[in-house]
């Protein structure tokens, strides 16, 4: 059985019914995002819209990993992350904030700063120490895969049956962060990261699968090029097409919807909830 309680240092997200993760990227560079949310009083309008439309988190990245994005120094990803941190806690008390990176020192200084949740989106990959840190904070880790890096994932991305390749990825990546003593693990199979359209779309459609691992599930498909390159699009024309496979996302059992569209989210989790 899954665990539908999750602690976050001493409170308690329940994941009885899904759940919608407004994402804060304070990067210059993201592929949607970039550059709109470098200033507090940005920082601060944008939280609270999410946060008045529905959102249980907020999960800030400091670090890009559209595809090519050029990698940042330590000091820098702390530097555009410790005063949205600052921020956000003294503003938003009671707000439960997940951060981005796949660096456990800065995991460990973010967890001290007040968040509560670490996203890593190598899934223990890219930082050897990542599951030894989050072991002793005891706090969720949200696991994605990705094959590669930011700047090699999409260069001819291979899979014998993508499904079973992140089936079998989790499996042992979350026997090692059990090892470790991470209790409260939340699986997310990286939609674009590393993936062709063709293996987004096999992901989606076999999404229930996951569940086997036992651990609650996070989707991010929010604007990603699934959706743009499919519709011809560009993600600022993406909302519609997002909602549309966020509620498949929803039917088929996905637990966290992570977005940046709050509102629309809220909305889809309201109407599938009556379904089951």
């Amino acid at each position: 059985m899954i665990n539908t309680l999750l602690n976050c240092r001493g409170r308690i997200l329940n994941i009885a019914q899904p759940l919608a993760i407004g994402i804060l990227n304070v990067t210059p560079d993201s592929f949607f995002d970039g550059g709109k949310f470098n200033d507090e009083n940005n920082i601060f309008l944008q939280a609270g819209k999410m946060v008045a439309e529905g959102a249980s988190v907020i999960d800030i990245g400091a670090v890009s990993s559209r595809p090519g994005a050029i990698e940042i120094s330590e000091a820098e990803e702390w530097q555009r992350l410790e005063p949205a941190l600052k921020l956000l806690t003294k503003k938003f008390p009671q707000l439960i904030i997940s951060v981005d990176t796949c660096r456990s020192s800065i995991a460990n200084k973010a967890i001290s700063a007040g968040a509560s949740i670490i996203n890593d989106i190598s899934g223990g990959i890219y930082d050897p120490h990542m599951f030894e840190v989050l072991g002793k904070l005891n706090v969720p880790y949200i696991m994605m895969h990705m094959q590669g890096t930011p700047q090699t994932m999409q260069a001819h991305p291979s899979y014998e049956n993508v499904t079973i390749d992140l089936i079998s990825f989790f499996t042992k990546q979350i026997q090692e962060a059990r090892a470790c003593g991470i209790k409260d693990i939340i699986i997310d199979p990286g939609f674009g990261f590393g993936k062709t359209t063709s293996h987004n779309f096999q992901l989606l459609k076999e999404l229930s699968y996951f569940k086997v691992l036992n651990c609650p599930l996070l989707v991010g498909l929010s604007r990603k090029s699934m959706i743009n390159q499919t519709l011809g699009i560009k993600a600022a024309q993406a909302s519609n097409g997002t909602t549309v496979l966020n509620t498949i996302a929803l039917m088929n059992g996905a637990d966290f919807l992570r977005v940046h569209d709050v509102k629309e989210a809220i909305e889809a989790i309201k109407l599938t909830s009556l379904l089951h």
